[in-house]
């Protein structure tokens, strides 16, 4: 009887040893993942939230970034702001270059993904020459596509010269300039997009696919069976994705176009950035 509670005694004192060594190795988890958040924490807290709180606080200001004296003017920019025509044809022109974009690039860059899934000696080839236009800075992307544009000795002219089609400036023409942009906006993106959609199809298991053809189904049935349903994450991803840079579209405009012609092409960051460096 002594011998079963000394056993119990010991059993006991065993688990309360454990359950304080895993209690202290929870604590020092804990603690080793807290320094590991810290300096990530640090870096949005400096360059993200406290610039996004300075300028909260600047637009109710007359503000300058040479000058002195800021005047408190309360609501008066924002006022200004819903009764600038500008304003809202940059709205309207991001608007524009979204709902054109984000179809289009989604279907390029997925049906380049389907092309270059199964492995084989040209697909390392074309998988690298699809990505390539990702790599290059807008600047020269930007640069090229502006010389292929241009009208008197423009690569797209000289082939519509060949064709005996009539030419056009299309940067210099407000109803063709933007589509001009979009067209360079999808080249340049599409790729790491297709990388996306590319990693979303290995990971759906060949299994699927081979019960799917025991059953009888098509190519295209298990395409739209399959492969679109359990792409879905990965297409909210590239949506999401190609939304946020046609909003803060800006580069490829102030190269190409520089907002003109007649403001045809100015997004909403391009705007903001005029109306901070160059009014």
């Amino acid at each position: 009887m002594e011998t079963a509670v000394s056993n119990q005694e010991t059993a006991g004192g065993k688990s309360t040893v454990r359950g304080r060594r895993t209690s202290s190795y929870r604590r020092h988890e804990q603690r080793t993942a807290f320094w590991f958040i810290v300096p990530a924490v640090a870096l949005l807290l400096v360059f993200v939230f406290y610039p996004m709180l300075q300028a909260f606080l600047i637009s109710f200001k007359n503000y300058s970034l040479v000058g002195a004296g800021d005047v408190f003017v309360g609501l008066d920019n924002y006022t200004h702001l819903m009764k600038d025509r500008a304003f809202w044809g940059s709205l309207r022109h991001s608007f524009y270059f979204a709902v054109i974009v984000i179809p289009i690039q989604t279907s390029i860059a997925l049906g380049l993904a389907l092309l270059v899934q199964k492995p084989s000696r040209a697909s390392g080839l074309f998988r690298t020459l699809y990505f390539i236009p990702v790599i290059i800075s807008t600047a020269v992307a930007a640069t090229v596509f502006k010389l292929i544009y241009n009208k008197e000795f423009g690569l797209l002219n000289s082939m519509l010269k060949a064709l005996h089609l009539p030419t056009t400036s299309f940067l210099s023409d407000p109803h063709t300039a933007m589509n001009g942009i979009i067209v360079l906006g999808i080249w340049k993106g599409v790729g790491f997009f297709m990388i996306i959609f590319l990693a979303g199809l290995n990971n759906i298991s060949p299994d699927l696919y081979e019960a799917a053809r025991v059953d009888g189904a098509s190519r295209l049935q298990q395409f739209a069976r399959i492969t679109l349903p359990l792409l879905n994450r990965t297409t909210a991803f590239v949506v999401i994705m190609t939304t946020i840079d046609a909003i803060k579209l800006s580069g490829l405009v102030f190269v190409l176009t520089n907002g003109g012609p007649n403001g045809s092409t100015e997004t909403v960051v391009f705007y903001i950035y005029k109306q901070a460096f160059t009014q």
